[in-house]
Formats: structure tokens, sequence, C-alpha cells
């Protein structure tokens, strides 16, 4: 008997080869039983199926790279797949394939609703204004994502965004396009993920500083590599950083070679080591455990962090530069703006295990609203 409502939710996804640190794969994975669990026959359009058995799968190739996930359609492809399925709500997770998925599905004859979700913003805002984001500005490519974006948001009948501040930044922007999106946006944050939160917090021994940011330059890794020099040179601290996706596939790396040149760079500084969970979640999780705090990344473009999530969830205090979402999100105790307000930070957390339970208490909480079943409330308010 088919349940109540079909959907189908598109990933996006643009590194295949990690599937496990693929934050777009991650959020299908733990949204999907969810929604199963209120009555949506789930299938789920990627290049691999999630681990709840209840959604179905149909394959849809990964394009690879950020500029082919964008600017990559068969319309053909999509409208089979949309005869097949029957879809009542089709979630589109890359915002610019949202004006071939419309096509689609005009081309099939659905009526489905057509919902994107916001999951990566192309631009991002400050005191300054509105800015685009270099990791999508190569060759002058950025005022074109930009638009596509914007088309993808023009064509949709619900609109998804991470937080306060990404609604913010998109409602910003709109007018510029002719675009009133207030009564289509709806705040739908990430789900943190059940295998990464601890009820019970020991304090650890050893003063360890987890970073567990992708190591590209828009991430602001070459801040974090001048940040965690000063922290082992002027603390006891010691830095794990992970490096989630390892050896990259050539055609990732001619377009961004910096991952290689700072995962270098972090490994020659004293009492630094960069490990790999190679995509193994308990490995990643013993890798947190085993930490006292963590870093935010130097990242103004940063609506959300799902590796913030990660940490907060399992009750570390996560230090953080004043910016973006992580200005609001943070605990204003633990946010910096310069380099040496931050090494009195982890100081602190070191010296002061009063200050650092607090801080982690603090951290786990801001998490709590943010469980998978939460979600998919949210979410299917949203499709409403």
């Amino acid at each position: 008997m088919r349940k109540s409502r079909s959907l189908l939710y598109l990933m996006n996804i643009s590194n295949p080869d990690r599937l496990a640190a693929d934050s777009g794969w991650l959020f299908a994975d733990l949204l999907a039983p969810a929604l199963a669990d209120r009555d949506f026959e789930v299938t789920i359009g990627g290049p691999s199926p999630v681990g709840d058995s209840r959604a179905l799968h149909a394959a849809v190739p990964a394009q690879g790279t950020k500029y082919r996930a964008r600017f990559t359609n068969d319309v053909g492809r999509l409208s089979s797949l949309i005869d097949n399925v029957k879809p009542d709500v089709v979630v589109a997770n890359q915002i610019e394939n949202a004006p071939a998925i419309r096509a689609a599905i005009v081309e099939s004859g659905s009526s489905a609703l057509l919902a994107g979700y916001c999951h990566y913003l192309p631009f991002y805002g400050d005191h300054k204004g509105i800015h685009l984001d270099p990791s999508l500005s190569d060759g002058g490519l950025g005022n074109a994502v930009l638009l596509t974006f914007f088309s993808g948001l023009s064509i949709c009948d619900r609109i998804m965004v991470h937080s306060t501040v990404a609604a913010e930044w998109v409602t910003a922007l709109a007018p510029r396009f002719g675009l009133d999106l207030s009564d289509r946006l709806r705040i739908v944050p990430p789900p943190r993920d059940p295998r990464l939160v601890r009820t019970h917090i020991e304090r650890p021994e050893k003063p360890i500083g987890i970073y567990n940011h992708r190591l590209y330059e828009h991430y602001g890794t070459g801040r974090f590599v001048a940040l965690a020099r000063q922290v082992t040179a002027a603390t006891p601290a010691a830095i794990r950083v992970m490096d989630l996706f390892g050896a990259r596939r050539a055609g990732r790396a001619s377009l961004d070679s910096s991952p290689d040149r700072y995962r270098a760079a972090l490994a020659g500084l004293p009492r630094t080591e960069v490990v790999s969970d190679h995509g193994e979640r308990n490995l990643y999780r013993s890798n947190l455990a085993g930490s006292l705090f963590g870093f935010a990344p130097f990242r103004p473009s940063c609506p959300w962090s799902m590796s913030v999530i990660d940490c907060q969830g399992m009750g570390l205090p996560v230090i953080a530069p004043r910016m973006g979402w992580m200005e609001r999100h943070i605990s204003t105790d633990l946010l910096f703006d310069s380099p040496a307000a931050a090494v009195d930070i982890v100081r602190r957390l070191i010296a002061d295990a009063g200050f650092w339970a607090a801080q982690s208490d603090t951290a786990r909480e801001s998490t709590s609203l943010l469980t998978p079943d939460r979600v998919a409330d949210l979410y299917t308010e949203a499709l409403s």
C-alpha cells in the first residue's frame, strides 16, 4: 500500500570518493529514516543508497566537482526518474539544478511540489555588505553561479535554509533579482548525528584541540595554520587535524590544490598531528572523544557547520572567530577577535576545569533541538 506522500530526495554530492565525510550524503542518511517514520515514501536519488532500507534508491551519478554539480543537468534523465517515482514532492538539494528539475516535472505532467534546500550559499554577508564566495569564483564563474542559484530559488515552491543567518543573507540579496521569498522561505537546520552525542562526559587528561574541517583556502585554513603555530608555542595544547578527504582525484585537485599545501604545513608544526578516520564513523568519534576542545573554521561564508555540531554534540567547547553563523551560535566566552584572544581562551579551557565543564554543557545543550526527529518535523512543516 502506498504511503501518504512520496518524496524524491535528490542529493547534492560533490565528494563521491568519501561519502562518509560528505555533508550532503550524511544529511540524507540521517534524515531519511525520520521521514520514513512520518509516513513518507522516500526515494533517494544519488550515487549510493542510505543506510535505512525503507528508503528506496534511484541511481543518479554524482558529478564529482563543484561546478559540474551546478551546471550539469539531464532533463531527460530527470523526467524519466519522475515518471518512475511519481513523487508528490521533489527536494532539490542542489538549488542550481532546480530549473532543470522543474522542466522535468513539467515534461512528466507531474504536479509535484518542488522544494529547494540551500545546502551551500555562493555568497555571504558581513558588516560591509554581500560578497561572492571565492570558492565558487574560479575563472570569473562567481556571478554565473550566483545567477544560477537565484534562478533556482525563483522556481521553487518552498525554500529551506540552514539558519537565521542564511535566511538573512538570502533575503537581503533576493530583491536584486526581483524576488520576494518571504512566503516560501523556511529555516530547517541539518540534523546532528546521534552517533556523535554523549550524555556522560569525562574531561580528557591531555589538552588536545581538534580541527575537523576541510582544508581548503576558503575555509580560512591559512589563518588556522598561523593560530595553531601560536597555540602550540604559547600553551601546552596539542593540535589534532582531521584529514577528512585524504588524497583527492586529479580533477578536484586541479580546481583547488590548497588542501595538499595546508596538510603539509600543519603536519610540520610542533605538537600537531594530521590524522584520518578513513571514512569510519567510530574512529571519527574516538578522535573527537579524546579531544578537550574544538576549533571552528575561519570561514565568513559559513551559514552552518556540521563539524562544529559534531564537536558540540560530543560535549567539546568550540572556540571560534567572531564571524558568520558562529558569532550567533557559539558561546560568547569562546568567541575571539584576534589570535591573542584565541590563545587566552585555550589557556582558560586547559587551566579552569569549571569553565571547561560549563562550556561543555552549553555546547551539548546547543544541539539538543537538532535531533533527526525534530528536524524531520521542521522538514514536514516546510513541505506542507
